[in-house]
């Protein structure tokens, strides 16, 4: 259990450093209904990155580690092929970031978040948990490496709940600080929206790069050993 935590964990920091999703629920948190729509926001995130890790599982499913105890060569293969594509796209994106980080803008539809009902808000927050580019295939490469560790199926679940928790941080930090501060908090999760939304392409374009190198590396360590 260990030694799988300690391969994917650092997969879960990477999902958990998310500007959109976390710029997203600072905007939630200032609709009417912030609480609640937080609460739900926040039950979809969790929902989207536990669903898509339980589907890998299982796809994956117990006994596929070599006779060495190492993972089965699809493993590799399938980090090999994340690795490349995150690493691919965090280059495209770092070519292509604002030059002047006060004119970066973000996603038009942000601007209808406080519009959305409590239900839009969940599916929001599954799309940006399991159908993110960065999220999902960190997500899947550290189910992959749980389905194939070999672990009986409960610490297999207990390991994908661990990797979820800590990839969830990011975002339940704004809504604990919402939960505890109330309005006090408006100024500080402005501060750190406003943060997030200049530097957002250069966040990402470095934590696709470096993830998809060692999602690569994983990948062909897997390959050859």
């Amino acid at each position: 259990m260990g030694e799988v935590l300690g391969d994917v964990l650092g997969l879960a920091a990477g999902v958990a450093v998310s500007p959109l999703p976390i710029i997203a629920i600072i905007i939630v948190l200032a609709t009417p209904r912030g609480r609640v729509n937080g609460l739900v926001f926040a039950a979809g995130w969790v929902v989207g990155l536990s669903a898509l890790g339980a589907v890998m599982l299982v796809i994956g499913g117990r006994g596929n580690s070599t006779t060495h105890g190492q993972p089965a060569d699809w493993v590799g293969a399938l980090k090999l092929a994340l690795g490349v594509a995150l690493a691919l796209f965090g280059a495209k994106l770092w070519r292509h970031r604002p030059t002047d980080v006060t004119q970066a803008q973000l996603p038009k539809w942000m601007a209808a978040i406080d519009r959305f009902t409590p239900a839009k808000i969940f599916l929001l927050a599954l799309l940006l948990s399991a159908g993110n580019l960065k999220n999902a295939p960190l997500t899947i490469a550290a189910a992959a490496t749980i389905s194939s560790s070999g672990l009986p199926v409960a610490e297999q679940i207990a390991a994908l709940a661990i990797f979820v928790f800590i990839a969830s941080v990011g975002l339940l930090t704004p809504l604990g600080v919402f939960l505890v501060m109330g309005e006090r908090a408006k100024n500080m999760l402005g501060n750190w929206k406003e943060w997030a939304a200049r530097h957002n392409t250069a966040v990402m374009a470095v934590l696709f790069f470096v993830f998809g190198l060692k999602v690569l590396g994983d990948g062909i360590g897997v390959l050859v050993s």
